[in-house]
C-alpha cells in the first residue's frame, strides 16, 4: 500500500507512463481518480491530494464534472531534495525576509495580465483546500508566481533556489508541526493582500504586506528563537526604516 506521503510520486510515475504510452497531448484527459487509485495502490483521498499538488505546480488541470487534463507537453520531474540545501529554517526565513519583499516593487511594475491570472489561480487553489500537503503546494506556487512576475531571469533563479531549500525535511517537519486552521486563514488573508496590492500596482503596499506575511510565518514557525536574527521589526517593517 502506498502511503499518503508517497502518493504524489506514485501518481506522477503512473501519469508519465500513461502520457508516453497513449501519446497524450496538452488538453487530453487523464485516467480517473479511481483508475489511478487502483494503479498506485493508494486511497482515493491520497490520489486526490497528489493531483491537487500537481495542479498547483501547473502540470494538470482539474475540471469539476469533466475530469483531469494534461496542462503541458510533459510532466517535469519534481525538484529533488538534496544535501546541497541543508540550510536551517532560521537561515531560510532570513533569506526569504531579505529577498521576497524586495521583489514586490519589481513585480508591481513588470507583472502582466497573465501573471495576475496565475496569482489568482493560486489564490483560488489555496482557498479550495484545508489539506496540509495540498495547501503547501498552492503556497509554493503562489510565491513562485510572485517571483516570475518580476520577469528578471536572475531573480527567478534565486527564487528556484529558495523553493528548493523549502523542500528540506527539517523545514517541512517544522511547518507541519506548526500548521493550524487559524494560521491557514491568516496566510490566505496575507496572500490576498499581497496580490491585491500588486494588481493595483501599489509597490509600497505590496512590499509592506509581504514583510508582514513573512514576519507572521517566522513567528509561527520559530517563535522567540528567531527574534534576534530577524531582519524585520515587530510590525513587519525592516529595522531602521
Amino acid at each position: 500500500m502506498v502511503s499518503n506521503g508517497g502518493a504524489a510520486d506514485a501518481v506522477t510515475a503512473i501519469l508519465e507512463g500513461v502520457i508516453l504510452e497513449r501519446g497524450l497531448r496538452p488538453g487530453d484527459r487523464l485516467p480517473t481518480e479511481r483508475e489511478l487509485a487502483g494503479a498506485t495502490g493508494a486511497g482515493r483521498a491520497a490520489v486526490r491530494r497528489a493531483l491537487g499538488c500537481l495542479e498547483a505546480e501547473g502540470r494538470l488541470v482539474r475540471q469539476v464534472g469533466r475530469g483531469t487534463f494534461l496542462a503541458g507537453p510533459a510532466l517535469a520531474a519534481a525538484p529533488e531534495e538534496t544535501s546541497e540545501f541543508d540550510a536551517s529554517p532560521i537561515e531560510i526565513m532570513t533569506v526569504r525576509a531579505l529577498i521576497e519583499p524586495g521583489l514586490m516593487p519589481l513585480a508591481a511594475i513588470a507583472a502582466t495580465g497573465a501573471d495576475f491570472a496565475e496569482m489568482e489561480r493560486c489564490l483560488r487553489g489555496g482557498d479550495s483546500t484545508d489539506d496540509y500537503m495540498e495547501w503547501e503546494a498552492w503556497d509554493a506556487a503562489l510565491h513562485r508566481s510572485l517571483v516570475l512576475a518580476t520577469h528578471n531571469s536572475f531573480l527567478v533563479r534565486i527564487g528556484e533556489l529558495v523553493s528548493a531549500a523549502r523542500l528540506h525535511p527539517a523545514w517541512g517537519s517544522l511547518k507541519r508541526r506548526n500548521s493550524t486552521p487559524q494560521h491557514l486563514l491568516l496566510y490566505r488573508d496575507d496572500h490576498r493582500e499581497i496580490v491585491r496590492a500588486l494588481v493595483e500596482r501599489n509597490a509600497d503596499l505590496a512590499q509592506r504586506a509581504m514583510r508582514r506575511h513573512l514576519h507572521r510565518v517566522r513567528g509561527h514557525l520559530l517563535g522567540d528563537h528567531a527574534g534576534s536574527r530577524s531582519p524585520f521589526g515587530e510590525d513587519g517593517s525592516t529595522k531602521g526604516d
